[in-house]
């Protein structure tokens, strides 16, 4: 029964994860509340390789459909691969807690932001040169790769959002880009929690399983509706991180 929970719990994170990012919110929470005895990181290592199969199979189903500017998101995954890995081991050195405090502060002005601005990411036009646009993807890559290793929550909303308001990007566009910058960031910290022997490989393959068939769906939902459905959900995953993590920061 455990592990049909936590599948169902994988399928909607899956689904989510695939449009906006922020599947953790719902894995995560989902792995704690059905196994409170474990080991922490066994449940993040946990998490990742499920979230791994799911992103890797939306991404490839984006890619059939969306033109993604490979010339900046390749060097830009390869530059998340390496923040990521950074992060993860930087956090095993400071504490995060001064992130946790401003973290919903940030996703605030960004919400609001988001929110008036009516048009934003609703139409695609890339506003930079290759050249330019490359280092700039990369630098977003190098600062919210390494955020994802080192602390992690809002880390594909993040993505879209500075996809959007700092490369012309839609918010269709822009998710499609985050799924493979994901991908990267989530290769990273599997191959840490994996190297430190915290996955529950016995659990992954039916996590994994309904990962992927929720990614399926969603994907094929943002593909349908385009842009104004992904700004929607993007608007509603952000409005409940800030609930998420206003309550860990300031009320647990």
């Amino acid at each position: 029964m455990d592990s049909i929970l936590v599948a169902l719990a994988s399928l909607l994170a899956g689904f989510v994860d695939s449009v906006v990012g922020g599947g953790g919110l719902i894995l995560l929470p989902a792995l704690f509340a059905t196994y409170p005895a474990a080991i922490p990181g066994d449940l993040l290592g946990t998490n990742k390789s499920a979230a791994i199969w799911g992103t890797g199979v939306a991404t490839a189903q984006y890619a059939r459909r969306v033109q993604i500017r490979w010339q900046a998101m390749l060097p830009a995954a390869a530059t998340c691969f390496v923040a990521a890995f950074l992060g993860a081991w930087v956090v095993t050195l400071v504490s995060a807690e001064v992130l946790r405090k401003l973290l919903p502060i940030i996703l605030i002005g960004l919400l609001v932001y988001t929110l008036a601005r009516k048009e934003l990411g609703r139409v695609h036009a890339p506003l930079l040169s290759q050249a330019h646009e490359r280092l700039v993807a990369c630098a977003i890559a190098a600062v919210i790769g390494f955020y994802d290793g080192f602390f992690g929550p809002g880390t594909g909303s993040f993505f879209i959002f500075l996809f959007v308001r700092f490369l012309g990007y839609d918010f269709l566009n822009a998710s499609v880009s985050a799924k493979l910058l994901n991908l990267a960031t989530n290769a990273s910290s599997l191959i840490l929690f994996a190297a430190k022997g915290h996955v529950w490989w016995h659990l992954t393959l039916w996590l994994a399983a309904a990962n992927v068939l929720g990614s399926v769906l969603g994907a094929h939902m943002a593909l349908r509706h385009g842009a104004g459905f992904v700004r929607t959900l993007f608007i509603a995953v952000v409005s409940l991180l800030i609930l998420k993590t206003g309550y860990d920061a300031f009320l647990r």
